[in-house]
This record gives structure tokens, sequence and C-alpha cells, in this order.
């Protein structure tokens, strides 16, 4: 794959579209690209999140804790470990590779550090994320009304 092609991937995922061509640029030559094959492990449920993930090519699987629901299939461009991008913390999920497939890993460091030298880039993450916030906020109280129904 080429520089225009893992720009567009990345500009293709959720938080990475309101990125200019630019900071899109700079996160595809500082971040960390990882080559994986059928099965291997991109990282294990409660261990330290030190970074989100974007699918560039392939698929990861999400494996839940025991019980909880089906694995979850990321795609190209799909964003794995969102908050991760931005705060450490720890992984809900096991991840591993469905298939060959590569994924750029995208630490906290280096998210700031794009969002510092790209801040219209910045507001545009802001904005999206605080939306999203409202919007979870929304279905909880959907959900607690419905709880509270019954």
């Amino acid at each position: 794959m080429g520089l225009d092609d893992d720009i567009a991937i990345l500009a293709a995922a959720p938080v990475f579209g309101f990125l200019d061509r630019d900071a899109l640029r700079l996160l595809t030559f500082a971040a960390e690209r990882r080559e994986l094959a059928d099965g291997d492990l991109l990282f294990s449920r409660d261990e330290p999140a030190d970074g989100g993930f974007v699918v560039m090519s392939g698929t990861i699987r999400l494996i839940p804790r025991h019980g909880r629901s089906e694995p979850v299939r990321a795609g190209r461009s799909a964003v794995i470990g969102q908050l991760a991008l931005f705060v450490r913390g720890t992984r809900p999920t096991e991840a591993r590779a469905e298939g060959a497939a590569a994924v750029l890993r995208i630490t906290p460091t280096l998210m700031r550090r794009v969002l510092e030298e790209f801040p219209e880039a910045a507001e545009a993450v802001h904005a999206e994320l605080a939306e999203d916030l409202a919007a979870f906020v929304t279905d909880l109280d959907r959900v607690r009304g419905l709880l509270a129904v019954e």
C-alpha cells in the first residue's frame, strides 16, 4: 500500500475523517504499523491500553468477556480503542487477527501532537466526541426510562 492509500483509509475512519491531508500524512508516517497473521493476538483483555488502532487491511475479531455477546469484527478503516487515542486505560476485550491483517497503532502522545499542530482538527474532533457523548447520554436516559417502567 502506498501513502495515498494509507491516507484514504485513515480519512474513512470515524475520528480521523475531520483531519486534513497534512494531519493524516503525519499520522501515517508517525504511527506504528503492525502486520498480523491469522490468529495473531493484537492485545489481550485487561492489558494496558496505550493507544488505539486503525485497521488498514483484513479483519480484527474483538472477543468480549465470556458470556457477554458475540465477537465483533472490525474491518478496513475501523477504529479499535477510540478512547485509548486520548487517554490510557485497560482493554475491555481481546483482539485477534482473522486472516492476514494490518493495523496502525496511534498513541495518545501522537494524537496530542497532531491535534496541537492542527488546531482546527482538534476543534472538529472535540465537536464530534461531544456529539457522540450527548447521543450516548440520550440512549442511557431512554434505557433508564424503559427500566423504570418495568
